[in-house]
């Protein structure tokens, strides 16, 4: 417990005195091909040229070609990105709305570099990126939460309604998003976005705390990520391991 505790007050407590502008890339794109991508925009911006008026026509044509390769592409969106220019975030506002299939996420990538390129130059102020799997919405992160049932019971009808009931309301209460909320026979699975600077562990906590004074059905510990939802096998597998335990730990 104390170490999941360390863990969520490390996350609240990096993102109090920050100051600046936050972008958050609202499109899912997995951590390694984040990680890829800003090591390939590094080797561009190191070995950049200011682009000419003819260049930006030349480019919107080759990303157009669908006999280009998807290296070559790559290279022109990551230069797009790095320019600096009003007219290349355009351009690559215009791609990202119909990409080739194998590039959206470096696509979106591209923008989001973009976007932060232009607003620090234009603006001189800081400007702070959060990379996360899941991405976000706005100043918002998103999350996904697995709850199991304590010791490992079958949810009721009522205690169903309960939890409905009560993660709607609070998430809502505390300027949260819901996206999905799935109750299973054993486990609560919640897909949410909450704004960066809020205290994620206390309106967890708060929620399970206020369903279970209908009768102390929920563990009152629970897994979170932003890397990643966790798919059907693991969910059971976590259930498998874990669900039966009488202490809800």
């Amino acid at each position: 417990m104390k170490e999941q505790d360390d863990i969520f007050k490390r996350f609240y407590e990096s993102f109090q005195n920050m100051e600046g502008h936050f972008h958050i890339l609202e499109h899912r794109v997995p951590v390694e091909q984040q990680m890829a991508y800003f090591k390939y925009s590094e080797r561009i911006r190191r070995d950049s040229v200011a682009m000419k008026d003819g260049d930006y026509h030349r480019y919107m044509m080759d990303l157009r070609d669908g006999e280009l390769s998807r290296d070559e592409k790559k290279r022109i969106l990551s230069t797009l990105a790095s320019s600096k220019q009003v007219r290349a975030y355009r351009l690559l506002e215009q791609y990202v709305q119909h990409p080739d299939p194998q590039l959206v996420n470096w696509a979106y990538m591209a923008l989001m570099e973009s976007r932060i390129m232009l607003e620090s130059e234009l603006s001189g102020e800081k400007q702070i990126y959060i990379s996360t799997g899941l991405g976000g919405k706005g100043e918002k992160l998103r999350f996904y939460v697995l709850i199991l049932s304590a010791g490992g019971n079958l949810f009721l009808d009522y205690q169903r309604e309960i939890i409905e009931k009560e993660f709607g309301y609070s998430l809502s209460k505390n300027d949260c998003e819901m996206e999905r909320l799935t109750v299973g026979d054993r486990y609560v699975e919640l897909v949410f976005l909450i704004p960066v600077k809020t205290d994620m562990r206390m309106i967890l906590e708060d929620v399970i705390r206020e369903c279970n004074l209908y009768g102390n059905f929920l563990s009152d510990i629970f897994t979170i990520t932003n890397v990643k939802e966790l798919d059907r096998r693991e969910v059971e597998q976590i259930v498998e391991r874990y669900g039966n335990d009488k202490t809800g730990r």
